[in-house]
């Protein structure tokens, strides 16, 4: 039986990922903070799906938190979701910098630790993936959370460069809006956001893993972001960053 574990994997893309995987027929590894949510999830999953699904609290923005699952990556996953991640309301320039920090440490310092983590003993095996969560942010220019997403983009397409002729995968997710606990959670005003932009966390997965199979360095699911993506890089980047702050938030 494939494993996974996912980090982040209680709500949203985590959870719609942890669906799809054991329906997949994979066992789980469920990494979040709050051990109590895990527990109920993993139970869930088990009763559902019929697979093994262990819980492992830890919060990546702390380093006994990140050493926790590296240690449990080093025994050896055959896929490693880096889905953990949050945003902060109001400007970039309001947020206290202990905060922005704390966002680099789980966005970027997580996702190279957890991925470098994986990767020696998927390389040995000469078999296993990593998908990166970014988002479509990466491609345009929001403060911190958008400069961490391209961060991971670029990683994760490094990575997968280095990794070429082998079985290994490497990819970056890049979602547009999806319906998660993501923006109650960060306080963030989504009033304007068009209806027509937001997508499900289902869909997002779905797409994401057919993006993996068919060896994709870069993920971006529905035909409404792709474009958007590729109208970014068309417009002048200032342009483009303003029709992102009034989308994105208050």
């Amino acid at each position: 039986m494939p494993s996974a574990l996912i980090t982040g994997a209680t709500a949203g893309i985590g959870a719609a990922f942890a669906r799809r995987l054991a329906a997949d027929g994979f066992s789980l590894v469920l990494v979040a903070r709050d051990e109590e949510r895990l527990t109920a999830a993993a139970e869930s999953l088990r009763l559902r799906y019929g697979v093994e699904a262990e819980v492992l609290a830890a919060d990546l923005a702390t380093d006994e938190g990140l050493e926790r699952v590296e240690a449990r990556l080093r025994q050896g996953v055959d896929l490693l979701v880096n889905n953990a991640g949050f945003g902060h309301p109001g400007s970039f320039l309001d947020v206290p910098v202990p905060d922005e920090l704390r966002m680099l440490k789980v966005h970027c310092e997580a996702v190279l630790r957890l991925t470098m983590a994986a990767l020696p003993g998927m390389r040995k095996r000469n078999r296993g993936a990593v998908i990166n969560v970014a988002s479509v942010a990466a491609f345009l220019n929001r403060g911190t959370y958008s400069a961490s997403k391209a961060w991971v983009v670029n990683y994760s397409e490094s990575m997968a460069a280095e990794l070429v002729g082998t079985r290994v995968r490497v990819m970056a997710l890049c979602p547009g809006f999806v319906r998660t606990e993501f923006h109650e959670r960060a306080s963030m005003d989504t009033s304007g956001i068009p209806g027509f932009l937001w997508l499900s966390a289902d869909d997002v997965v779905n797409e994401s893993m057919r993006d993996l199979a068919l060896g994709k360095r870069v993920s971006v699911p529905d035909l409404r972001y792709k474009v958007i993506v590729g109208v970014s890089r068309l417009v002048p980047r200032g342009l483009a960053a303003g029709v992102s702050r009034r989308l994105g938030r208050r």
